[in-house]
């Protein structure tokens, strides 16, 4: 694939990476209308909050537990095929819910069955669809083909769970059948993806392969920085598990108001990656990226602080926004750093960082709130981010002092399509 200019139409010139966009719209959508629907159900058929915790629960564990064989299977097989295998699984998985519900045979134990399938695809899905993504678009293109890509995403995000749960009134097979149709759509997509793969040559599977990842994530300042930076600063900053103690008990808006808290950051993270789409980041990377997260960080302390909600609402955005930013840089700084045999094992461990700030984010919450109280969980939480991001200045040079995104001679080409 030739380098394309850097104009405003040139990702729409990559045929590859336009598929995936489309599959992956798709396939969010999807994955975020399936969730909705079998949380409601759950919770309908147990009405027990435990166990709509371990539906979260089992979806994370094997994320976790696959990681490292994800990764290097990844790096010696086609992407995009493995991506369209992960959904196709899904598209059987939303069949069996569609028939379980239609059929009267759907149970917790089912729900609970197919949370540890789905979370066992994500693992190889999600680092996947990250290690592709280079090879579809040129190094010059990559920051701003991550922010078109994160902009489709928020959109699916914000508009798959409303659209689930307008469906689920329908009834849960139905929800289930959209979602099967919208699967069997972004696994064709996946499927017409083309590019140059050349299978490395075969090596025995040792733990020195499957931790290849991690010794190079440890070994390379700029990729661990910037990795462990966002994993720290969602650990401490968030705040999504306290949303309904703030709507209700301190911004009194009830669960109208918290529909629109939990909608604003993603609202921020939306407007943010359209404009870094349009203008990308070029400069003065590691500079913006930590001065994304002390932004996500005071944002973070004015919504601990804050009784006003329109004040609250801006703060969440903020947050979303400066997130978004911080996720942008570091995605596009990680790719370009790592060598595209070791993308696959890196991007697997950078899954499971980012799958352990959020479910650990939440119970740290829970955990500070229940000792602490709302408000000063989330001001503690700000303070914290705010702290990491001026430790991180100093323990990661290197990353503090990073210019351009990409440095002349590191970054890969992509494949041909």
């Amino acid at each position: 694939m030739s380098s394309a200019p850097d104009g405003g139409d040139a990702l729409f010139d990559h045929r590859g990476f336009m598929l995936l966009w489309f599959a992956r719209l798709a396939g969010v959508a999807a994955s975020q209308m399936l969730m909705v629907a079998v949380a409601w159900q759950m919770y309908d058929l147990t009405g027990s909050a435990w166990d709509l915790g371990l539906v979260g629960l089992l979806q994370f564990a094997p994320a976790l537990a696959l990681a490292l064989p994800a990764g290097h299977l990844i790096d010696r097989h086609h992407r995009a095929r493995i991506v369209a295998l992960c959904l196709a699984t899904q598209v059987a998985v939303a069949m069996l819910l569609w028939a379980g519900s239609d059929r009267g045979f759907a149970s917790r134990d089912l729900l609970l069955g197919v949370s540890v399938v789905l979370g066992s695809v994500r693992a190889f899905q999600m680092p996947a669809q990250q290690a592709l993504t280079p090879l579809l678009v040129p190094a010059a293109l990559l920051a701003r083909a991550l922010a078109f890509s994160s902009a489709g995403l928020q959109g699916a995000i914000i508009a798959g769970p409303a659209l689930g749960g307008l469906i689920y009134a329908a009834g849960a097979g139905t929800t289930y059948a959209v979602c099967a149709a919208l699967f069997t759509v972004a696994a064709a997509l996946c499927l017409a993806i083309r590019y140059e793969h050349a299978p490395p040559p075969a090596t025995p599977v040792t733990w020195g392969t499957l931790l290849a990842g991690v010794h190079f994530i440890f070994e390379r300042k700029v990729v661990l920085g910037a990795i462990s930076l966002d994993l720290f600063a969602v650990l401490l900053g968030g705040a999504t598990a306290l949303l309904p103690i703030f709507a209700k008990d301190i911004l009194h808006v009830g669960p109208t108001g918290l529909g629109l808290l939990r909608a604003s950051p993603a609202v921020g993270a939306l407007l943010m990656s359209v404009a870094l789409s349009r203008w990308p980041v070029r400069r003065r990377s590691g500079p913006l990226l930590l001065g994304a997260v002390a932004v996500f960080g005071l944002a973070m302390l004015v919504f601990g602080l804050s009784t006003a909600f329109w004040l609250s609402l801006a703060a969440l955005a903020v947050s979303g926004a400066a997130d978004m930013v911080s996720v942008v840089v570091r995605q596009t700084l990680v790719q370009l750093e790592t060598p595209d045999a070791m993308r696959g094992r890196v991007s697997a461990v950078n899954s499971v960082f980012i799958g352990a700030s959020n479910q650990l984010g939440e119970f740290e919450s829970g955990a500070t709130a229940a000792l602490l109280g709302p408000v000063g969980s989330v001001v503690l939480g700000g303070l914290g981010t705010l702290l990491v991001a001026g430790l991180w200045l100093r323990l990661f040079p290197t990353l503090a002092q990073r210019d351009a995104l990409v440095p002349d001679g590191t970054a890969g080409s992509p494949g041909r399509p």
